[in-house]
């Protein structure tokens, strides 16, 4: 049913947006690492709703369980298992949709394929789903950091229409919308409260990048990093497009201005995005994500019903105005999943491999 996900690190996701609980197993975590919940909550509170009037308004506290794989303080190398139980469900609220289907949702296409469907919330196919991958990436991060210094971080730059400036990582914890920047806040506040009240939905742009990489990781052909990171982030919902390095911007350039030169003191520039032939290149990996507009939004839309015949839909609930407000720590959490199978899988086939050839810096001092 396509639920699992990596190669050596595996988390197969379990769950329904309405049903008791939602959660993963994680397959393939190394033995002897720390972790107790509180290594995991921490990247889940950052994910949750309810924390602004800009997001959902469902009160989830998302507090995370380990149900195995962990004894006394340290995983085993045994499968962990994770459970979020859900605790403020609505499911009246989708009393309406049960014969419908609401355009830009999955609910069309589950029909057909599978001739049943869960509308509660979107079943299957809501974001509530992601929950459990940033607490999967909670651990893989925790597992990169100590084992390989590899660091994530990532901010919105855009809001709808609206360019966010980058003005520094520190202001990313420090607003509701995971900006990098300080000046622009009451601005964005200001367009999310209009949208809210038009009861309609903007997408959003979303930066991630992962620091001090080691080169190496990664295969050509079919299991190239940059295309593996590519599908991790379109399996999160909403994504509609990813960028790599210079990303559609490539296109305007010249080969002697995208091609990233190197000198012994380091790469010049990153336009590759920290991959070079589907292997990383001990730069940053830099990507971009186009979230596409909630789907679920109060304005009436045009639909059909289970019979063919034309309706008229109307979504209630709560819902983001904006789902890209909390999909930060998402992708962050998919980028370090993808990280955590490749260095695994480096480990096993080149670990002894030693190169003569100097390291060089990420990035040549300016």
């Amino acid at each position: 049913m396509s639920s699992t996900f990596g190669t050596l690190f595996r988390v197969t996701n379990f769950g329904e947006s309405h049903g008791p609980a939602i959660g993963c197993v994680i397959d393939g975590c190394p033995p002897g690492m720390a972790l107790a919940e509180a290594d995991i909550q921490v990247e889940l509170d950052r994910r949750r709703p309810g924390t602004s009037r800009h997001v959902t308004q469902r009160n989830e506290p998302d507090a995370v369980e380990i149900l195995s794989g962990v004894f006394e303080g340290r995983t085993t190398g045994t499968p962990i298992g994770l459970l979020i139980r859900n605790t403020d469900q609505r499911s009246k609220d989708y009393g309406n949709l049960l014969d419908t289907f609401r355009p830009g949702h999955a609910d069309y296409t589950y029909w057909r394929k599978y001739d049943l469907r869960d509308p509660r919330g979107g079943g299957r196919a809501s974001a509530r789903l992601t929950a459990p991958m940033v607490g999967a990436g909670a651990v893989a991060r925790k597992w990169l950091r100590e084992q390989c210094g590899i660091g994530f971080r990532g901010c919105m730059t855009a809001l709808g229409a609206i360019e966010i400036p980058f003005e520094g990582w520190e202001h990313v914890p420090n607003n509701p919308f995971f900006a990098a920047n300080a000046s622009d806040i009451a601005r964005l506040e200001d367009a999310m409260d209009a949208l809210r009240k038009a009861g309609d939905s903007v997408g959003a742009r979303i930066r991630v990048e992962a620091t001090n990489v080691p080169p190496g990781l990664g295969a050509p052909l079919f299991d190239k990093l940059d295309a593996e990171i590519a599908y991790a982030m379109m399996g999160i919902n909403a994504v509609k497009g990813v960028e790599i390095g210079a990303g559609f911007g490539c296109v305007a350039q010249r080969g002697s201005e995208h091609g990233d030169e190197l000198t012994p003191e380091g790469f010049r520039s990153n336009n590759a995005g920290g991959t070079l032939g589907g292997i990383s290149s001990g730069q940053d990996i830099t990507v971009n994500i186009a979230i596409k507009p909630t789907s679920s939004i109060r304005i009436p839309r045009a639909s059909i019903d289970r019979n063919g015949a034309p309706t008229v839909v109307e979504t209630f609930g709560r819902h983001d105005p904006c789902v890209g407000i909390r999909a930060t720590p998402i992708a962050e959490a998919m980028l370090a999943l993808v990280l955590m199978d490749h260095v695994l899988r480096h480990r096993a086939q080149c670990g002894d491999v030693a190169v003569a050839t100097p390291a060089i810096a990420a990035q040549a001092p300016r």
